[in-house]
């Protein structure tokens, strides 16, 4: 059995500390956990534990009293922010904020009789990370029940409300009998026609019931398809069933997203954005439903932005109050579905923008990893940063959300952000060298547009870098005479060390490229293959001078070079490989001491 070093237990014992603080009951038994097993993130006291409840900080019930005042003073007096802490014999003590994405939900005070390793520090880090994470999960739980708590009691309270309405028209009616029999002891002769009223009240009473009972129908279907969260399909699949209608969902710019019942053309009707717009603007100016050629349509609306259209195929006009009543109860409850999961969207989004905004200016490692595979991306292996510019377009966050939705589209996985002239995307793969091109040429509609790629980056610290390199390649297709199209910095040659920013490590990675075939060739044959092709380049290319200057015969400086040819893959004769093994050869030589 393989010895495990007491990094791998602490993070082994931090990693079961991690699930149970997610099992956890409620905040403070998140803390008090944290509290208990600090001491599997490194040789920690923890002293005092607070929640953010309201605008205050609480102690936890574990706090110890010796320095409670003093430390409770200090943390608030950092005002959200970590910072040191003293407390008597400890040397080493931090406060710490337990941070989550809607704010600071608490601290936890941490002291050591010695100051911390870097890697005891980074487990403090991973266990307040963790701890955070678990009050975030905790806050929003408890908010999910508060709100189902407040659900059930609102829908208590409509029940009720409504048997007092139906309790009042019983007892008015039984007013209104009363005073029927008092008119009928008073005058025989009106007892035929008030018998007569009271039957056509009867009918009409039936009627309000029937009304009122299927109102309560679909409120009660309504609100159960709003809380299983069900979406379009669960909307349209009701509205279906209460209508005896199709029933459809089409989002903002006329593309089906779900349809109910039968009838659905195959393929659906590409949309005409002119006449769309239109569309919307006249349902927009109307209350309610609006009948536009067999459909009765309405309008998913929350807040006054359009985010999509819900519709019944009324083919006979047989729509009646209740087809409308109930149309009406389904756009508010996928207003409300709609406009969740596009919050959720946004959210998830900003995650994204923000971690690949930091890789491109250098985060660490453990970090990384943990918010990608929050965000849903695999971070590990290859990466290709991707550099996006299109002359039509503005760079804001229109282009930016195209972009990555012809990225996705083509199969690339990318985390996305924009800068101010380009976006940038982090690829998990290679991208094929026209695909991604070809589909955002389609999309805007020209192929004045272009795209630099880095090479293959396997490091996430080595992210900046490439960065760099996907800019270069950027900056060369522009600048050359096909400036439409995709540039790989690896594909760049001569061009990759002659920007800005060059240094010896991409200088020693070009003389690889060009020239790393013929130096391993001379290491394991105690040969003068690149010595040769030096001095070909130093003579002019002059066969005579070129052998003299080796003390060889013209014959065998002809079969050297024909060797050189045949190890490298290059050919002399080429003009731009000419030129790029004799810069090679210069680097070599004089930057990278070659003949040393």
């Amino acid at each position: 059995m393989p010895v495990r070093t007491p990094a791998a237990r602490a993070l082994q014992e931090l990693a079961a500390l991690s699930h149970a603080l997610f099992d956890a009951s409620d905040e403070g038994a998140i803390l008090r956990l944290a509290m208990d097993h600090l001491v599997a993130a490194g040789p920690y006291s923890a002293e005092a534990g607070y929640l953010k409840v309201g605008h205050d900080l609480v102690p936890s019930p574990g706090n110890g009293p010796t320095h409670a005042v003093a430390v409770a003073r200090r943390v608030r007096e950092l005002a959200g922010q970590d910072g040191k802490v003293i407390v008597a014999g400890m040397p080493w003590g931090r406060a710490l904020g337990l941070r989550g994405p809607a704010g600071l939900h608490g601290y936890l005070v941490v002291t050591a009789v010695s100051r911390p390793t870097r890697a005891e520090r980074s487990l403090l880090a991973m266990l307040i990370r963790h701890t955070a994470a678990a009050l975030s999960v905790a806050v929003a739980r408890r908010g999910r029940h508060e709100d189902a708590l407040e659900l059930h009691q609102l829908r208590k309270d409509t029940l009720e409300l409504r048997q007092l309405r139906k309790d009042a028209l019983e007892l008015h009616q039984l007013r209104k009998d009363a005073l029927e029999l008092r008119q009928l002891r008073k005058d025989a002769l009106e007892l035929h026609r008030l018998r007569e009223e009271r039957t056509v009240l009867q009918r009409q009473l039936i009627t309000v019931a029937a009304e009122l009972g299927y109102e309560r129908a679909v409120h009660a279907l309504m609100a159960d398809v709003a809380a299983s969260g069900g979406g379009e399909e669960a909307v349209t699949r009701a509205l279906h069933g209460l209508t005896g209608l199709p029933a459809l969902v089409e989002d903002r710019f006329g593309r089906l997203t779900s349809w109910t019942g039968p009838g659905c053309p195959v393929p659906y009707p590409e949309p005409d954005p002119v006449r769309r717009e239109d569309m919307l603007h006249a349902v927009a100016r109307q209350t309610g439903p609006v009948r536009i050629g067999d459909r009765l349509v309405t309008l998913i609306r929350p807040h006054g932005e359009i985010l999509g259209v819900l519709a019944l195929v009324d083919a006979r006009d047989e729509a009646d109050e209740r087809t409308v009543l109930a149309l009406g109860h389904a756009a508010t409850a996928l207003a409300m579905e709609l406009t969740h999961l596009r919050s959720l969207a946004e959210v998830e989004l900003r995650l994204r923008r923000e971690l690949a905004d930091d890789l491109l200016t250098g985060t660490d490692g453990p970090s990384a990893y943990a918010r990608s595979a929050a965000v849903g991306h695999d971070l590990h292996g290859s990466h290709y940063i991707v550099a996006v510019q299109w002359s039509n377009r503005t760079t804001d966050d229109s282009f930016a959300q195209s972009v990555g939705r012809v990225a996705a589209a083509v199969g690339m996985r990318s985390l996305l952000t924009r800068r101010s002239d380009h976006v940038v995307l982090i690829a998990g793969d290679r991208p094929h060298a026209h695909a991604l091109y070809e589909a955002l040429a389609r999309e805007n509609g020209t192929r004045s547009g272009t795209i630099g790629v880095s090479a293959s980056c396997d490091a996430v610290d080595d992210i900046p870098h490439h960065y760099q390199e996907a800019q270069r390649a950027l900056d060369v297709r522009r600048h050359s005479r096909e400036r439409f199209g995709t540039s790989f910095f690896d594909e760049l040659g001569l061009y990759r060390i002659l920007g800005p920013g060059s240094g010896r490590r991409e200088l020693e990675r070009f003389v690889q490229e060009w020239l790393g075939q013929l130096i391993d060739y001379d290491s394991r044959h105690h040969a003068t293959m690149v010595e040769t092709l030096s001095r070909y380049f130093d003579c002019g290319g002059n066969y005579d001078e070129t052998a003299d200057s080796l003390a060889i015969h013209r014959s065998t400086l002809r079969y050297r070079l024909q060797r050189i040819r045949d190890i490298s893959g290059h050919d002399l004769a080429n003009v731009e490989d000419r030129l790029n093994l004799q810069v090679a050869t210069r680097v070599w030589k004089i930057v990278l001491g070659g003949l040393d």
